[in-house]
């Protein structure tokens, strides 16, 4: 198994270390010199909030190929309907200016976004379509999910009747906080969330269908976008020459990282369900909390070979069932 790729410390300016990507800012040249981010996935993986010490090879390089191919399709679907920050996927990103070493510009392949830089908005956009996760722990207490109402008697992980929008708001460190759509328009603005909540469902129903026909069910998923730089949010009011016509669909889309992935022939409503994303991560560091070895804080400890090699296993079928492809 090739070497993981932990961390990137490029001469670019404006470096920032999220759990994932690392990202840098440049004027990217070959589209006039827009401002832009270089965004790079790395192996790096997390769980509990906590990032590994160790990270699963080639897991950047499938996460950034997978959001590659939702953005091209996004944009065949939607048209100039749904802005991206997408410039360029540079198969082998070559740093401007020099100075790095082949060895290090090999490492980035396959790897690095060109984005659009933008003004994010502070808010994570969740569409769910079944009832799974925190939104399955609410539903529990008081039947609603960020604040919308559903029908009683429904199961762990059934579909629900329509998908919804739930907003959280986006953490630096730690979990992101369920809020519903009214304190959601408090931060952002309510014709920015509204224009927000319908981008988010029409991604969410163009990828839900075309990846079950494929065997797989995204049970759910989260998006964020942002705003042209000479745009921005003030205590919920939109200012420059902006509003909600004007979001830009950022970061990454649709990857296991972002989004609930279920094989679908596996699917039954009422329990937990088989994933393709870190669940041989999961069930490991679980296993280490049961027996007392661990608390789920920083640092983490060091994943085995086996559940590293189960977790690549996963990622590569998403990637082949989405893309045809083996990653």
């Amino acid at each position: 198994m090739s070497e993981a790729l932990i961390e990137t410390r490029l001469p670019l300016g404006g470096r920032r270390q999220g759990k994932v990507r690392d990202t840098y800012e440049m004027d990217y040249p070959e589209v006039g010199g827009v401002p832009a981010l270089v965004i790079v996935a790395t192996d790096r993986i997390s769980a509990f909030d906590v990032v590994m010490p160790n990270g699963v090879p080639n897991k950047g390089v499938i996460l950034n190929q997978i959001s590659a191919f939702w953005f091209e399709m996004i944009e065949r679907e939607f048209g100039d309907a749904m802005a991206h920050h997408v410039l360029d996927v540079p198969e082998n990103f070559k740093v401007p200016g020099g100075g790095v070493s082949d060895e290090v510009h090999e490492s980035l392949r396959g790897r690095v976004t060109i984005g659009r830089r933008t003004n994010v908005i502070p808010i994570e956009c969740v569409a769910r379509g079944y009832l799974a996760g925190s939104g399955w722990k609410e539903y529990q207490a008081s039947q609603t999910v960020c604040g919308v109402k559903l029908p009683a008697g429904l199961r762990q992980c059934e579909k629900l009747p329509e998908p919804i929008f739930t907003p959280a708001t986006k953490a630096e460190e730690g979990h992101d906080e369920n809020i519903d759509f009214d304190t959601a328009c408090g931060i952002a603005g309510r014709n920015v969330m509204e224009t927000l909540r319908e981008k988010t469902l029409a991604i969410y129903q163009m990828a839900h269908d075309y990846a079950l026909e494929r065997g797989i069910i995204i049970a759910d998923t989260k998006f964020e976008f942002g705003l042209p730089l000479d745009v921005s949010i003030e205590g919920g009011n939109v200012g420059g020459n902006g509003g909600g016509g004007d979001v830009i669909l950022i970061d990454e889309v649709l990857s296991p990282d972002s989004s609930r992935f279920w094989p679908a022939d596996r699917y039954e409503a009422g329990r937990d369900q088989d994933s393709y994303d870190k669940q041989f991560v999961r069930n490991y560091l679980e296993g280490l909390v049961s027996e007392g070895k661990w608390n789920k804080t920083a640092p983490g400890p060091s994943l085995p070979e086996d559940v590293i090699a189960g977790t690549l296993g996963k990622y590569r079928e998403a990637m082949s069932k989405l893309m045809g492809e083996d990653g």
